[in-house]
């Protein structure tokens, strides 16, 4: 911790070239719920720390035609006070609703989520089942990266020296179109997740889904995004039939590990039984 530098830009252009001009580690502090415990417990000492709070196009989200665009270090708590957004991306909001306390949430959002780059993070599948994009910013300019692009493992983004992932677009949303998040932990809240389940899924009039995506979190080094198990239900009605195939493609993607908290035979069975119950929640959703 010693020689630590603490900087608080107003601007991207500003965050951007302090850590792009960092000799040693950098940090960007958003809501400092995870980096502030691993500051304290010696797991990072970085040379430099970005508190990126003052730059107003990471505190604020918009929305544009049906369309969100959240900033990276915005609240959730913010986000679940947002009746439009709770009913548009419900399964979004609820999945950062887990993320530790209410006191938490308040500080807590989607970019740090993301950026922490936990494979249990919460937030992740919902927001790769809901086909968000981070817009990120760098040395180089600016681009857009898909949400499952962004982490490459535990504590590692695709992130180069100097970028910063200044917001996370949610696209409209399709009509009768529904997300769902859920996560098996051993205690009721709290908790850290065993397995997780992000999905989301359109149907036509007949009530034939059209498409779907479909993602598990805490089964590999990232969150997947699993097209064999949106092949499950794209062009069913998602009945039993499609449901099986649904969990046993969840149970053939998840390649989890052993730990204290959960054995690889009971994270892949979890996967699909919560894929499952996930997407009869997004079925409903998208039906009403």
């Amino acid at each position: 911790m010693n020689g630590m530098r603490y900087e608080a830009p107003s601007s991207i252009d500003e965050a951007s070239a302090l850590l792009a001009g960092a000799s040693g580690e950098a940090r960007v502090l958003a809501g400092g719920t995870d980096l502030l415990v691993q500051l304290r417990s010696g797991m990072v000492a970085p040379e430099l720390v970005v508190d990126v709070k003052n730059i107003e196009e990471m505190m604020t989200y918009s929305v544009n035609d049906g369309a969100y665009t959240i900033g990276a270090a915005v609240p959730s708590a913010q986000l679940h006070e947002d009746a439009d957004l709770l009913g548009m991306w419900t399964g979004v909001v609820e999945a950062m609703d887990l993320v530790g306390s209410t006191q938490i949430q308040g500080r807590a959002s989607l970019g740090g989520n993301l950026c922490n780059a936990s494979p249990a993070a919460d937030s992740v599948p919902a927001m790769i089942a809901a086909g968000a994009i981070c817009n990120v910013a760098g040395p180089n300019g600016r681009r857009e990266v898909p949400v499952e692009d962004i982490c490459t493992g535990p504590g590692q983004t695709s992130l180069a020296k100097g970028e910063i992932v200044v917001s996370i677009s949610l696209p409209k949303q399709a009509p009768r179109t529904g997300d769902a998040y859920l996560r098996f932990i051993p205690r009721t809240e709290m908790d850290i997740a065993v397995v997780g389940a992000g999905v989301c899924l359109s149907l036509d009039d007949s009530g034939t889904c059209t498409d779907a995506r479909v993602s598990l979190g805490a089964v590999a080094p990232t969150a997947l995004l699993v097209k064999e198990c949106a092949d499950a239900l794209i062009g069913t009605k998602v009945d039993d039939a499609a449901m099986a195939n649904l969990d046993a493609a969840a149970r053939a993607a998840a390649s989890p590990i052993d730990d204290k908290r959960g054995t690889v035979e009971f994270r892949t069975k979890v996967s699909g039984v919560l894929a499952r119950r996930a997407a009869a929640i997004a079925l409903e959703r998208a039906g009403s």
